[in-house]
């Protein structure tokens, strides 16, 4: 018989057996109370050998759970695995015992340099992906039916539909017993999972014998080292194989000719919420929040968690009084005890807190489950732990620049003309340019100008092993990022990946890395033909352009790309336009309005030869707005750019759009599609037509006339159209619309020029906003004058002198 089918005691024969559930509190309680009775030599954990050497970082000062030991391919770092551990998980339990008591704590489970690679060939087989059940077990769908979830095997067993109920009652609920009781749930747990296994063997999955097989030649190689005073922490699942007697030739055997890769271990930080998904090694608990209560209650814990989901709510402003609390709980109480449970569990103390606190509402509810019932907690790894340079150097930056990750979602907004909040925005840049998606650009509620930054931030366990990808890149987080550039550049496929990767490196500030970029960008540009494809790419440039002015960053080669695409695009658009159908119209009418606004920002760039680009630019706009060949959407939208630029005046924007809708030659369809371009796209064109009583007419006009045949292919057009506006705007319209021509929107004025509106500018009361303008741009009255007098023409003189 061998050492590991010897039942018994530490101090006996055989080891210690003590299956567990992972991350299940009331395991985490019986394996210390077990430790604490049998005083073991030796503690052997299910997890990877690999990470033996930092164990001794579990009691480390800066050490907080939840945590998960991450490893990786050497060789790919994107193939990994996690092994997470919460505070209550029975793992991490064991291994602080051995620790403080000065007990060798070792993992004794299949090392993972086989199971990375085995997860690779699996992955290049295709088949089926390793997911965990709810006791955290090794699942499959083959077999008898009884591996899928052994937990809900058993609570049908008792005669529960619900199995996390079941062992909330059995386990969660069950105190750890009279002294000399400490084995006892780990004896009747291995009954069960020992009848399970015999009716379904390892359920068809071939990985579970061959770990088993691992652990028992290790359990057998601690005991000789220790003389058989040995403690083992795993899976209940695992118990009965571990029992099981066999020979070491057999399980050497089982583990012959298992592929290899080389692999790296290492502590990061892990949060309650991923614990809370099924992914990953011993995950899938539906409340890590609810379990870390259980475990950390000293007593009491229905009412210490009452006080806590009363304290959150009260910090939301919602009215909770003590006279809540109380009545939660014994609310709770009377619930458990007409559904016949010892204790009130999740489920009576959710009923609870819905019913009293939250008077039947399901939105606070919901906040209780977000920050209590999962939580948002991150944990913390020390200095200490292995890392790749490249993560050493971000935990510097991070550090140094007072910008902590959390688990917990938070909105950053930046002054970039700031030192330190420059330098955060190129920090989040550099990491998006390295797929480290820790921030995400958000639109600011401060300012719409490009001195201010508004950022989403959170942070994943995921992005860890992001940076450990990322580490090929380079040893720091500006170097990686300027590699990976410089590689994105050479990789692009179209000019417009090409102008946003421009776009981006400017925003990193990755000086390096522009001219690489720059050759690229050029080369790309002088061989793209396509006008859309211009003129999706100029719009990034522009905005570069603009970047350099707060950053302090040189964009004098962008200038003169940006030059080049303009002057393109000016000669291919007109041919381009021509002959489009609706859809492509749609597409190009965009185009239009991106290079619309490039142009207006680039006239101003600091580049030579852009003095008559508006101009030239208006005189494309022309042609387009006057050739029949160019499709009805995009003549009306040319129409009304150049309206909005001052380059044509009412008189003959209301003559085109005359000549379009009255012509008889002008099928109804396409008179939608000019009126559609030239006041729709969300571009203020319904104010336009409640101000305009001569554009309002002629609309009104052709609309009445439009023949009733074809009134029904017109409408989606102009319901389209007419839909984007405000509902104000409508609203207006519709009133206009039915009080007739002639009637005032509001009190007539004597003398007016339209009804509702003065003859003339009310310069008294445009006075009266100047204060407002000043304060707003930080302005007084001599330093605007000054702007004002400056040969540029500052935009916030302009703005000034617009509001007198």
């Amino acid at each position: 018989m061998s050492d590991v089918d010897r039942p018994g005691g530490v101090r006996g024969t055989g080891p210690l057996l003590l299956g567990v559930r992972h991350h299940g509190p009331g395991s985490a309680r019986a394996v210390r109370a077990a430790l604490e009775e049998t005083r073991p030599e030796a503690v052997l954990v299910e997890g990877p050998p690999e990470a033996n050497d930092l164990i001794p970082l579990a009691v480390h000062e800066d050490m907080r759970p939840p945590v998960a030991l991450l490893a990786h391919a050497v060789d790919e770092p994107g193939r990994s695995a996690f092994w997470p551990l919460a505070g209550f998980s029975p793992e991490w339990v064991a291994i602080r015992w051995a620790l403080e008591h000065g007990v060798p704590a070792r993992f004794i489970d299949l090392p993972a340099v086989h199971s990375l690679a085995w997860s690779k060939e699996e992955e290049a087989e295709g088949g089926p992906e390793d997911r965990e059940t709810a006791d955290g077990e090794r699942a499959s769908g083959a077999g008898a039916g009884v591996r899928i979830d052994p937990l809900a095997v058993l609570a049908e067993a008792a005669g529960y539909d619900d199995a996390e109920r079941w062992w909330e009652d059995v386990v969660e609920h069950r105190g750890v017993g009279e002294k000399g009781e400490a084995l006892a749930p780990f004896t009747a747990l291995e009954e069960a999972m020992t009848a399970l296994r015999e009716e379904g063997g390892s359920g068809g999955h071939d990985r579970d014998p061959v770990r088993e097989a691992y652990m028992r030649l290790q359990i057998r190689a601690a005991q000789r080292e220790f003389g058989g005073g040995v403690a083992v922490v795993c899976g209940a699942w695992h118990v009965p194989a571990l029992r099981r007697r066999t020979t070491v030739t057999a399980d050497r055997a089982l583990l012959k000719g298992l592929p290899k890769v080389r692999a790296d271990m290492t502590w990061v930080p892990w949060t309650n919420r991923r614990l809370s998904r099924f992914s990953g090694y011993g995950a899938g608990i539906t409340s890590p929040g609810w379990y870390g209560h259980l475990f950390g209650a000293v007593d009491r814990p229905v009412e210490r968690w009452m006080t806590k989901v009363a304290g959150l709510l009260r910090a939301e402003d919602r009215i909770v009084s003590s006279a809540h609390v109380i009545e939660a709980v014994r609310l709770a109480d009377a619930l458990a005890a007409m559904r016949g449970r010892p204790l009130p569990g999740l489920g009576e103390t959710t009923d609870a807190v819905r019913a009293v606190m939250c008077e039947g509402s399901d939105v606070p509810l919901a906040l209780v489950h977000d920050r209590l019932v999962v939580g948002d907690v991150l944990g913390e790894v020390p200095a200490a732990a292995p890392a790749v340079p490249l993560q050493r150097d971000l935990t510097r930056t991070q550090r140094r620049l007072r910008l902590k990750p959390e688990a917990a979602e938070r909105e950053l907004e930046l002054d970039l003309r700031k030192e330190t909040d420059g330098e955060r925005s190129r920090l989040l840049h550099r990491l998006r340019l390295l797929a480290v998606d820790w921030g995400e650009p958000v639109a600011s509620y401060g300012s719409t100008g490009t001195f201010r930054e508004a950022w989403r931030l959170r942070w994943e366990p995921e992005l860890s092993v992001r940076v450990a990808e990322a580490g090929i890149w380079g040893t720091t987080v500006r170097a990686a990022a300027t590699a990976r550039a410089e590689a994105d550049a050479e990789a692009a496929q179209g000019l417009a990946d090409v102008t946003g990767l421009a776009e981006r490196c400017l925003l990193a500030e990755l000086p390096d890395a522009l001219p690489t970029v720059m050759r690229i960008l050029a080369d790309r540009a002088a061989l793209d033909s396509d006008v859309g494809h211009l003129a999706r790419a100029l719009p990034a440039l522009v905005r570069s352009l603009r970047y350099g002015d707060v950053r302090g960053t040189g964009s004098g080669a962008l200038a003169e790309v940006a030059a080049g695409l303009a002057e393109r695009i000016l000669v291919g658009l007109p041919p381009a336009c021509a002959g489009l159908d609706a859809d492509a119209a749609d597409e190009m009418r965009g185009h239009l309005d991106a290079v619309h606004g490039a142009v207006g920002l680039l006239g101003d760039a600091p580049a030579p030869g852009h003095g008559d680009l508006r101009t030239r630019w208006a005189s494309v706009l022309r042609t387009l707005a006057t050739r029949d060949t160019v499709p009805g959407v995009i003549r009306g939208r040319s129409v009304r750019l150049l309206l909005d630029d001052g380059e044509l005046a009412h008189d003959e924007a209301a003559r085109q759009m005359g000549l379009v809708l009255s012509s008889p030659g002008t099928a109804p369809a396409d008179a939608a599609a000019w009126i559609e371009g030239f006041v729709g796209g969300g571009s203020g064109g319904g104010l336009l037509l409640v101000h305009d009583e001569r554009l309002r007419g002629l609309v009104d006009a052709w609309l009445t006339g439009v023949p009733a045949e074809a009134f029904t292919d017109v409408l989606p057009l102009l319901r389209r159209t007419f839909s984007a506006y405000e509902s104000g705007v409508r609203r207006t319209l519709g009133e206009l619309v039915r009080r007739g021509p002639g009637a005032p929107v509001g009190p007539a004025t004597a003398g007016c020029g339209a009804p509702g509106f003065a003859a003339g500018l009310d310069t008294a009361r445009a006075d009266a906003v100047l204060p407002v303008v000043r304060l707003l741009l930080g302005l007084d009255e001599d330093r605007a004058a000054a702007r004002g007098g400056e040969g540029g023409g500052g935009a916030c003189a302009g703005l000034v002198e617009a509001a007198r």
